[in-house]
Formats: C-alpha cells, structure tokens, sequence
C-alpha cells in the first residue's frame, strides 16, 4: 500500500530517518568544533613563535642584551617546529597544525637560502681564518691542518706568547710572509705590506690590518678577535665590550681606502646579531652569498654557531666552507674569493 502522504519512514529505533541524520550532522558538526578549538595554546605558541623570528631586530637589548642572545642562535628556534606539528597532531587540532604553517614559512623564507649550495667554481684567492684557541694543546698539528687547505692567506687569532713559535715555525715553509699583531697573525703567499695594528679599543692588540699583494691586485685584509661574550644568570648576555669594539672595527673598514677588503676572524657574533650592524651592514658574508649550509664554527664539538667570519667587500665569493676540528674549540673557516 502506498505511505500516506507526509508520513516519515521509520528507521530500526522508531525514529524518523531525517531526525536521525540531523542528530548524525549535530554529532559530526560537535565533533567538528573540537577540531577547531582544540589546540588553542599550541596555535599561540606557534604565532609567538613566527613572531619572535620575525620582529627578532625589535627585542630590546636592555635587559641582558636579550635581542642579541635570541639572534645569535636564531636559526635553532626552528627546532620547535616540527615539536609544535607533532603535538598539534597529538591533539588531532587542525588550528595548532595550520597556525605551525606560519613559524614555518618565517624560518624558511629568512634561512631557507642557507640550505641550498651556492658554491660555485673560479675564484682566484682562497683565505682561511682559526681561533686556535689560547690552550690549544697542538699548535703545531693545527698550524699543519688549516694550511693543508690550500689556502694562500690565514689569519689565526688568540695567538699566545707561548705557542707563537710553534705556529711560526710550522707556517713557515708555506707562507714567506706573516706578521703578528698583539694576539692576531696574518700569514701569506704574498707580499705583505701597510701592516698595523687596529685599534678596538681594548687596551691591547686583537686586530690588524695588511695589504696583501694579490696576483689579481692588492687587497686590504683585516684580522680581528673581539672580546668574548658571557651568559650569566644575573645580567644575561653580557656583550658589551664586545659591541664598542665592534662599532670601532666598522669605523676603520669603513675609513680603508683600498676598495678590496677581506675580514677574517672570530667576532663573537653571528650575521644576524644587531651589535655587529657596524660591520655587517658594509660587507657581505662569504658563507651567506656562495656556501652551503650554515658554515657554524663553534663549539667544535657540537657547533651551534657562526660566530667566525670571512666578510667580503668589493671582491666576489664564490664558496665558503668549514674545515675540520683541530685541537681549538672553534672550526677553521675558509673561502675562496674572485679578486
């Protein structure tokens, strides 16, 4: 017999069929809501999270010099990245896993190019530069193993009374021209000339400058070791010293006359560090524009940063790498540059 009309048919329960699929829709639409709001700290974390690698530049230094301690490591934030994506799928929250897109993105488009190759070849200069480490307990080994890169020019910084013979005497053979400055040495395949000292203000050596006579043309080479940094529970990232010496290095790059400039040293701080915009905002990093991967140098155990440099001006890099451990706490650097 035909179902009267407006009648409503019936499933298994007694229930009309449409009162049980809109009671299905209410159950998936409740189910649905926990998608969305679950997860809301983690959503903000990651929000903080793109923000602090964003805006890093306007974290102020005025307590602890908390802005230069968060860019010296900068690049290890994107470590709670994939943390925050495990957890959000943990949570099954789609807000924490699409919110964790945004740090993401931030990470990759400021250090995204570092994890390309960008060596290339040429280059007619390759320069080298080593914190050696004051208690090195093998000057000689490390003298042999940063000149067995093959480079023509090595700086070597935190040079002692002590070792300097040893490092002399092993450099020797390979490099016919060196002078030393305070606790910082230049060693080269070329004449060396218009060497001094440069003055960081510390009341000691620890920066030089030489003109290196080039097949391709003179270059000014600077050496250079600024003060060390400290973390302390009770004042932070003490760097102080540090950035007066490293404003008065900018000043003496930007005073050279010679168009070509190469600096080479251990300046306590990475390319990103705001202390060092004096330096940094006149040349170019040679592992930024033509290496490959981050090029970080110390601790030589476990490196975490780069905080040695090989800066260019007016010459071309075309790579820039690191060298093995030697008996110092730091990674030797090199580069090889078009003059």
């Amino acid at each position: 017999m035909a179902q009267a009309y407006g009648s409503e048919e019936r499933d298994g329960t007694g229930h009309s069929g449409s009162a049980a699929r809109l009671r299905r829709l209410r159950n998936r639409l409740r189910s649905d809501r926990g998608l969305w709001r679950r997860g809301i700290v983690l959503a903000v974390l990651a929000v903080l999270l793109a923000l602090v690698m964003l805006l890093h530049a306007q974290i102020p230094n005025t307590i602890g010099n908390l802005g230069s301690l968060t860019e010296t490591f900068l690049p290890w934030l994107g470590v709670f990245i994939p943390v925050l994506l495990v957890l959000g799928l943990v949570r099954k929250s789609a807000t924490a896993v699409i919110a964790v897109l945004l740090p993401a993105i931030v990470w990759l488009n400021v250090f995204g190019g570092l994890l390309t190759d960008k060596q290339h070849g040429g280059g007619g200069l390759t320069v080298a530069t080593h914190n050696v480490n004051a208690e090195n307990p093998d000057p000689s080994g490390t003298a042999k193993d940063v000149a067995a890169s093959g480079a023509q020019v090595v700086a070597l910084e935190e040079l002692t009374t002590q070792a300097l013979p040893t490092y002399e005497k092993a450099l020797a053979a390979a490099y016919p021209y060196h002078s030393v400055q305070g606790t910082v040495g230049l060693w080269s395949k070329y004449p060396l000339t218009g060497t001094r000292p440069v003055d960081i203000k510390l009341g000691w050596t620890r920066a030089m400058r030489s003109t290196v006579a080039t097949p391709e043309g003179r270059v000014a080479v600077y050496v250079a070791h600024m003060p060390s940094v400290r973390v302390k529970l009770d004042s932070g990232f003490t760097a102080s010293q540090r950035d007066k010496s490293a404003n008065a290095l900018g000043e003496a790059i930007a005073d050279e006359p010679l168009d070509k400039v190469i600096l080479l040293g251990d300046l306590n701080g990475t390319m990103n560090d705001r202390a060092l915009n004096a330096v940094t905002s006149q040349m170019r990093s040679t592992q930024g524009a033509a290496g490959s991967g981050f090029g970080f140098s110390w601790p030589a155990a476990f490196p975490m940063a780069r905080i040695d440099q090989i800066m260019v001006r007016g010459v071309e890099p075309v790579s820039s790498w690191t060298l093995p451990e030697t008996g110092s706490d730091h990674l030797p650097i090199a580069a090889r540059v078009e003059v």
